[in-house]
């Protein structure tokens, strides 16, 4: 199985980004949580990490509003 991220803008649509292919959720994880900063810089205003192509869950890239 395989895991990778997709990429969403601020209404929901895909966005374009890194085409990365990962052996576990945990690898995944760990990238994502090195990359963001630059992911939301470029745009990305949310993820959503597949398994193949079933959605695992999805999580935003935005500051919590306070």
């Amino acid at each position: 199985m395989a895991w990778s991220w997709r990429y969403e803008g601020a209404n929901g649509e895909s966005v374009d980004g890194p085409a990365e292919s990962f052996a576990s959720q945990a690898d995944a994880e760990s990238w994502i949580g090195q990359t963001w900063r630059e992911l939301a810089a470029s745009g990305v205003t949310s993820v959503a990490l597949l398994e193949d192509d079933r959605v695992e869950y999805r999580m935003s890239l935005q500051p919590v509003a306070e």
